[in-house]
């Protein structure tokens, strides 16, 4: 079975006109739609629970995940990134892999349940012990899975992620949602979380063949983390960084204000968490085997770059102008106050989204440590600045916090990856500047719709988004026409290559 796996791999990469841009469009294309489900999944499912709990049920399990995710990221392996980028088959690693995670799983869940208490009383919600105590199963569950999946990633087989992720996503949709209504409470974000962590769980072993078993040679481990300590770093200042903000303003302002902050977040990062989701999945093993060749290096990221600045260009300016329509409409009246919020997170999440296209260049070329170094910049602007804007201007001065954090780390990121991969500022800057003033336009038009409306319903909103969408890619075509822009080609290549 290893030698068949290993001279599949030799073939893929015998073959690299059709292998590597094939498999890498068409691991997009499966990833993208991934994505797209699980995100109108989740967008029903936040519709649906946003109507039925309050924000302070929201704040509630904000706080349980902000207590289990300071665990996991800071006892971090790097395991998964470091499987990916071997050259070689990763077989022999997998077992001791698969053996500390359990390990580390059983010490989380341990102190899950010892620290809840105490984190409680820290954002002085008490109702959050038990939710922290019960929320650390999914870390067993999450350990406990087939390791052998990271062959999907490792190979480009996102077909069968998607079905691996899907489970998990109708598990927890179909979890919670029941939940909601039967309890109407935050227990039934809990159930649905772990509805869909034992459905993956499950799912990892009908759909993967491999069989991990533990093992005492832990050598191997070891050696992974050579490579995954630099991750480690990394994900602690994200995890400070992405994180650092709902733990301020849980402490300051309270579950409720917090439930305000995590749901303005979560919509209005949704074009940088789905692009830089499907980006990082998918070109990060794709940079890792074109590391020895800079000029198709450079070429297949800026057609990332590229790509990625066209998606998530105009999905940031739509939820930007039709942030407090949105709101009222989907979400009712109660959940208005955090519109400010989400307006200012979606500047921030835009950014991120070209600021996540340079990580896996970064990871892909065995130099993760430049994303450590950013990230570390990026969180001492944050730490600056979070009490003070918290403390003048609530959730808004947080964001606001943000926002600045992330556009200074940006343009740190981009200076590096332009001297990686010798693309030159110019077409570095191409790539971005002409979806932005298409995405400037449709906002502008937008803008100029909701002034000849006297009061905006659902039929004008979809008319709103409609009319946004045309003018953003007429403007395109022309810029595709006049200035050579490649858009259309780009989109006939990763089309026709699929």
């Amino acid at each position: 079975m290893h030698e068949l796996k290993v001279k599949k791999i030799v073939n893929n990469l015998a073959n690299p006109g059709e292998s590597l841009f094939q498999r890498v469009a068409k691991g997009g294309v499966w990833v993208f739609a991934l994505r797209i489900i699980e995100r109108a999944f989740s967008l029903i499912r936040l519709i649906i629970l946003a109507r039925v709990l309050a924000p302070h049920d929201f704040g509630l399990m904000g706080i349980a995940l902000l207590t289990m995710a300071t665990l996991e990221t800071f006892s971090q392996t790097g395991f998964e990134a470091a499987l990916i980028q071997k050259r070689d088959n990763a077989d022999a690693y997998l077992d001791a892999a698969w053996t500390v995670l359990i390990l580390r799983s059983f010490l989380i869940f341990a102190i899950l349940f010892f620290v809840a208490p105490y984190a409680a009383i820290f954002f002085k919600a008490p109702q959050a012990k038990p939710i922290i105590q019960v929320i650390g199963l999914s870390v067993l569950f999450q350990a406990f899975a087939n390791i052998g999946v990271i062959y999907f990633k490792k190979e480009l087989e996102f077909n069968k992620q998607f079905l691996y992720q899907l489970s998990g996503t109708l598990a927890d949709f179909i979890v919670a949602v029941s939940a909601a209504l039967v309890l109407r409470s935050a227990w039934a974000l809990v159930f649905g979380l772990l509805a869909g962590n034992v459905a993956r769980f499950i799912g990892s072993y009908l759909i993967h063949p491999y069989r991990p078993h533990f093992t005492s040679d832990l050598g191997k481990a070891k050696e992974l983390f050579g490579f995954g300590k630099w991750l480690l770093g990394s994900s602690i200042l994200i995890f400070l960084i992405t994180q650092g903000d709902d733990i301020f303003i849980g402490k300051l302002l309270g579950a409720t204000a917090l439930g305000f902050y995590q749901i303005a977040y979560r919509i209005s990062n949704m074009p940088a968490t789905e692009v830089t989701h499907v980006v990082s999945q998918v070109t990060f093993p794709a940079y890792s085997k074109l590391q020895d060749n800079l000029p198709k290096l450079r070429g297949a990221y800026l057609r990332t770059l590229q790509l990625t600045a066209f998606i998530s260009i105009p999905l940031a300016g739509m939820i930007f102008i039709l942030a407090p329509e949105f709101t009222e409409i989907f979400l009712t009246q109660k959940w208005m106050p955090m519109v400010p919020a989400m307006q200012t997170l979606v500047l921030a999440g835009l950014t991120r989204s070209i600021a996540a296209t340079t990580g896996p260049i970064f990871h892909g070329v065995g130099k993760p440590q430049i994303d450590t170094r950013w990230q570390i910049i990026r969180f001492s602007v944050l730490a600056v600045l979070i009490y003070p804007f918290t403390a003048r201007w609530g959730i808004w001065g947080a964001s606001m916090s943000v926002l600045s954090s992330i556009l200074l780390s940006t343009i740190g990121f981009s200076f590096a990856v332009i001297k990686i991969t010798k693309c030159g500022m110019k077409d570095f800057g191409k790539r971005i500047v002409l979806p932005l003033i298409s995405g400037i336009t449709m906002v502008s038009f937008i803008l100029v719709l909701k002034a000849g409306v006297n009061g905006v319903g659902i039929w004008e909103f979809l008319l709103f988004v409609t009319g946004g969408v045309l003018i953003y890619l007429s403007v395109i075509h022309l810029f595709d026409r006049f200035f050579d822009y490649g858009m259309g080609r780009l989109i006939k290549e990763c089309l026709t290559s699929f």
